[in-house]
């Protein structure tokens, strides 16, 4: 399990509307499959194979409404699935996970209003919205994606006079409420965190933003799956004035894309924001002819052995690769044996506690600690979380302090009446080394730094 993993699992023992980084759909989800099944990996992970599933069989009507005769649905399912984003998506427990599926389901529902003609379908449209937008925020792109559908394609203009879409419109308003409401009681923290990032403007660094902006694609996409999307893209756009199914695949794929494109002229763009224009293309490239076309099962066959390596590379670690070379190994190798060097640096000085100021570290170590071990989150964002405080743990008291050696800052010293480093550790897989970890030996004292126990699980899940 990797840091971000283990953070939004965190979430789901401090359930709420809102939280710093996203909406609460992913804590949501968590917190169903663990009652489940458990608070072992695939508790956590439970729904999303099945949220997968479900957003192929949403996607492959859509693709029928939208685009009817071409038999694009298999062709769409089947692409979406050979990328590397969506089968780490089917296996993980991530916001975007819930995102694609709310989203394809927005796409369906709309698919269905353009094969039918029925305006109850723009209430389903409205519902899968608001569950989008509870989601990830990114989900607010469908709004002006769907409102420049019906402003380009003539004979649609009619539902901007109908009550439908301004239902559809409040009732994705009323699902997204509650998170609203949360970031007025907090100061709007949320918001100002993610909407912040808009208005950066950089371009001396441009060129390799929007460089890394094509090429993460190109990787989570997998090469032919990304070709053959761009195309579908494209074709979409040529096609947008011969009919509603192409003017919405359109929209839909060009409108985002547009928001990240302007966002890489200032900043990084993560690889896996784009997600959102793929259900959307992998349709339109269904509805491709001719050579291009013919291309869809080399494609697939690619992306798909080009995931079951990363699979094999990520469980089995057959070739050790550098760091830089190996996500797998940036992201999951060594935890268990980091934690366990870590549980036997805190026996040999007597710690009481382990802490952390890095969020994703202290959720991850919170799973992967010897049961009866105290872990600590100490940083500001745990004050927006109803976990119960650690003050009382710490003051006084002996534990250890871990920091990546990445940072290059010094520990915030306020929590700390006396901190001092000791000996440093590597988190390691196969020989491999993936990260370096600082240890301070720490005693505790009243400061106004947060600092949360974290949630605890019943050891021995696989990390």
């Amino acid at each position: 399990m990797a840091p971000d993993e283990a953070y939004y699992w965190a979430w789901s023992h401090a359930l709420a509307p809102g939280f710093l980084d996203h909406p609460p759909m992913v804590a949501l989800w968590i917190r169903a499959g663990t009652w489940c099944l458990g608070e072992g990996n695939l508790g956590v992970r439970l729904l999303s194979p099945f949220a997968t599933l479900l957003g192929s069989v949403l996607l492959a009507r859509a693709a029928e409404d939208l685009l009817p005769g071409r038999k694009a649905g298999v062709v769409a399912v089947i692409l979406l699935n050979a990328s590397l984003i969506a089968a780490v998506g089917a296996t993980t427990a991530t916001p975007d996970t819930a995102l694609l599926l709310f989203w394809t389901g927005t796409l369906w529902a709309l698919g269905r209003l353009v094969a039918t003609g029925s305006g109850a379908w723009w209430l389903v449209a409205g519902l899968s919205a608001g569950l989008a937008l509870d989601s990830k925020y990114t989900a607010v792109l469908l709004a002006p994606a769907i409102l420049v559908w019906l402003v380009i394609t003539p004979s649609l203009r009619f539902w901007l006079r109908r009550w439908q879409p301004w239902a559809a419109a409040t009732i994705a308003a009323l699902a997204f409420a509650p998170v609203l409401a949360w970031n007025a009681a907090h100061d709007f923290a949320s918001f100002a965190k993610q909407g912040g990032r808009a208005s950066d403007f950089d371009p001396g660094r441009a060129l390799q933003f929007l460089g890394e902006l094509v090429g993460g694609q190109i990787g989570l996409a997998t090469p032919g799956v990304a070709l053959l999307l761009a195309a579908g893209i494209v074709l979409a756009v040529r096609q947008a004035r011969t009919g509603a199914g192409f003017a919405l695949l359109a929209c839909l794929s060009v409108v985002p894309a547009l928001v990240f494109v302007q966002h890489a002229l200032g900043d990084r763009v993560q690889a896996n924001w784009p997600v959102i224009l793929y259900p959307a293309a992998s349709i339109a490239a269904g509805g491709l002819s001719g050579r291009l076309r013919a291309w869809w099962r080399p494609a697939a066959a690619l992306g798909f052995a080009l995931t079951a390596l990363v699979w094999v590379q990520a469980i089995w670690a057959p070739a050790p690769l550098p760091m830089m070379q190996d996500p797998t190994l940036l992201r999951l190798g060594g935890w268990q044996a980091l934690a366990n060097d870590i549980e036997a640096m805190a026996r040999q000085e007597q710690a009481t506690f382990i802490a952390s100021d890095n969020y994703g570290h202290a959720a991850l170590l919170a799973r992967l600690m010897p049961k009866g071990r105290v872990v600590l989150g100490v940083e500001g964002r745990w004050a927006l979380f109803d976990l119960p405080s650690g003050q009382t743990v710490i003051n006084g008291q002996t534990g250890l302090l871990v920091r990546s050696a990445r940072r290059d800052d010094a520990p915030d010293e306020r929590p700390w009446g006396a901190i001092t480093r000791l000996a440093g550790l590597t988190r390691a897989r196969g020989g491999m080394a993936a990260e370096g970890f600082r240890l301070y030996r720490v005693v505790g004292r009243s400061s106004i730094v947060p600092v949360a126990v974290m949630p605890r699980q019943v050891p021995g899940a696989m990390p």
